[in-house]
Parts: C-alpha cells; sequence; structure tokens
C-alpha cells in the first residue's frame, strides 16, 4: 500500500448533537499506511469527528474507507475494516481478560462458533503486546483503570482491522505505558495499517506522521507534524498558551511562559 493512498475521505460532514451543528463542513483526507492525530481544544469537536468516520454517529455528507462509502458496508465488513477504541467504553467487570479481547475477534466468527485457531493467536499476540498476557483469567472487575486500558487496547488490537481508529487512547496509562502504546502504533503502521487517534497530550500526538488541527468544528490545518505551519496552526487553536520546540530532533509542547497576558 503507498503513501499517497487514502484510507478515510469525507465530503462535507455535517453533526448535530441535541438540535445544534456540532461540525460543519468536514473535507478530509487520511493517508492510508501512517498514523495521523487530531488535536485542538475542548469542545473542538474532536471526538465527534473520530465517531462519524467510524458510522457510531449520523451524519450528513460522505465518508469513503478504502474507496467504499461508509454506509454501504454491511455490520460485519464494517467491523472487520475499523477496529475501534473509545472513551469510557462500558465492559462487563465479569468477563475476564481473555474473554474481553476475544471480543475483537467476533467480526471473523459464525454465530456460536468455536474461536479458529487463527483467532486465538490473534488474542495471544494482543495481550502480549499490551502486556496483559499475565491477567487473562482474571476478571476485568480486579484490574486497575490503566490495566483496563491495556486490556480494550489489547482488544482493539486483535480485530487486526487494516484501520484502526482510537479517542483518547492514553487515559489512565501512565508515562511507561504511554511509551508502550506508541511502539505498538508504530508497529501497526509498520504493518502498512492506517491508525487515526484523537489526543489532548499535543507532545504524544507530534509523534505521528500527519495532524489535523481542529477547532469549533472544522479544521483549521492538516499537514505532517514536522511541518512548521502545523505547529503554528497548534498554537494558535490553544490560544498560543503552547510553543513546539526541537529537542533532540523530536518536536515537543512546552507552556509558553513568555505569552503576554
Amino acid at each position: 500500500m503507498s503513501e499517497t493512498s487514502i484510507a478515510i475521505q469525507s465530503s462535507n460532514i455535517l453533526v448535530s448533537l441535541n438540535g445544534q451543528e456540532v461540525l460543519h463542513g468536514i473535507d478530509l483526507q487520511i493517508r492510508a499506511g501512517l498514523w495521523t492525530s487530531i488535536v485542538g481544544p475542548n469542545g473542538a469537536g474532536k471526538s465527534t469527528l473520530l465517531k462519524a468516520l467510524a458510522g457510531l454517529l449520523e451524519f450528513h455528507g460522505e465518508v469513503l474507507v478504502f474507496d467504499a462509502p461508509l454506509n454501504s458496508l454491511k455490520a460485519k465488513v464494517r467491523a472487520q475494516q475499523i477496529s475501534w477504541l473509545g472513551q469510557n467504553e462500558v465492559t462487563s467487570d465479569d468477563l475476564n481478560v481473555w474473554d474481553v479481547v476475544m471480543l475483537g475477534r467476533l467480526p471473523y466468527q459464525d454465530w456460536m462458533a468455536v474461536p479458529s485457531s487463527q483467532d486465538i493467536q490473534a488474542v495471544e499476540t494482543a495481550l502480549q503486546a499490551t502486556q496483559s498476557w499475565d491477567w487473562r483469567q482474571r476478571q476485568l472487575g480486579q484490574l486497575s483503570a490503566g490495566e483496563k486500558q491495556r486490556v480494550l487496547l489489547a482488544r482493539a488490537i486483535a480485530v487486526q482491522a487494516p484501520l484502526t481508529l482510537m479517542d483518547e487512547p492514553l487515559t489512565n496509562l501512565d508515562p511507561p505505558h504511554q511509551v508502550d502504546w506508541l511502539e505498538q502504533v508504530r508497529c501497526l503502521t509498520s504493518q502498512g495499517k492506517t491508525v487515526v487517534s484523537v489526543l489532548h497530550e499535543v507532545g504524544m500526538a507530534l509523534h505521528a506522521d500527519d495532524m489535523v488541527v481542529m477547532q469549533a468544528g472544522r479544521i483549521v490545518h492538516q499537514g505532517a507534524c514536522s511541518e512548521p505551519t502545523t505547529h503554528r496552526a497548534i498554537e494558535a487553536v490553544f490560544d498560543n498558551r503552547i510553543a513546539i520546540q526541537s529537542i533532540h530532533s523530536h518536536w515537543i509542547a512546552v507552556p509558553n511562559l513568555l505569552r503576554s497576558r
């Protein structure tokens, strides 16, 4: 899959919640095989956009996933194409970790079918990758919030979809496991898969290939994370309260203590 191919394309996406329009005509292209992060201040519409791209919210306009209209995809095909990790997902605390991650394999299984060897291997690989293997027989309710988040990440990885959408995936993860998450994202893109993440952690988001900057329900900039125009756009939507700087060839976001008040 070449870098120039498009995983997701949206045209004039409009979303209203409780009678109020919150996305105002979003046109977007996400390059395949890369990691794109979506950033912006609270209320910018980041999570709403991601849910629309996943087909989890009603929208007006068009979304194409690998050139196929999202609304035309059957539920099973959509679940095989798009892996989802959302915020504050409701899961049964009575399920053990293995069974939670096996839920990621449901799009490939017939009704009441026994998991295949491929299903079992996918779950084991995902648990090992997220360092959750040792808990596989424990109930979800026995885990900390950070441990649960790693299990839900394992479920998303187990789907083995070509496109993974993650909404605030670093919630409850301590810094070492945030780094582990970053490594998992890079593992996915090295396999030619596409990752789109909504992140509050701008410094982590700058590790992505591309960035979408949002404000007030609109995209104000899209470009490579290394581009100065991307950095200026990020600073602008956060009212210049942060500054993007380079340290040891990596871009970081720091408080702008020199900003005039």
